[in-house]
């Protein structure tokens, strides 16, 4: 069976699609589920960039991390080998418009997910929480669709 991809895109590749990275990755693992990698990368990448400390910080808490994990740069390419591509904004979307298979994560679970950047602690915890909810229903709704 051919490996599918998913891939998360935000701004800067180091805060909330790292985070759904390592979350979805848990799901899938958990699940016992094979052939899906998934991976992140930000429209507005910083090359050489590192993960945010509250990002580390929210995955640690609850058992997963991210060590070595460098942002990366979303190129067109990226795109068109995944099966699916997930935004963490309409507004992100709006800019791969005509890319490929592209969703906003609103079209999956119902809300954006905002930029934690600067905010505290709590702000990741809330956004390590709803990406999770999110996560939980790309594998109901999306994997285990191409699964059957």
């Amino acid at each position: 069976m051919k490996r599918k991809k998913i891939l998360f895109v935000c701004t800067g590749n180091t805060c909330r699609s790292p985070m759904a990275e390592a979350l979805l990755r848990n799901e899938i693992k958990g699940r016992k589920i094979k052939w899906w990698d998934v991976s992140s990368c930000g429209i507005k990448a910083e090359v050489g960039g590192t993960l945010s400390m509250n990002s580390m910080t929210a995955l640690t808490e609850i058992g997963l991390n991210l060590n070595g994990f460098k942002p990366r740069q979303l190129t067109q390419k990226l795109i068109d080998n995944c099966t699916l591509v997930i935004t963490m904004t309409t507004e992100q979307k709006r800019l791969l418009d005509g890319c490929g298979n592209v969703k906003a994560i609103r079209e999956i679970c119902g809300y954006d997910i905002p930029d934690p950047y600067g905010f505290g602690i709590e702000v990741y915890r809330d956004t390590r929480d709803a990406l999770d909810l999110a996560c939980h229903r790309i594998v109901e709704n999306y994997i285990l669709k191409y699964e059957d």
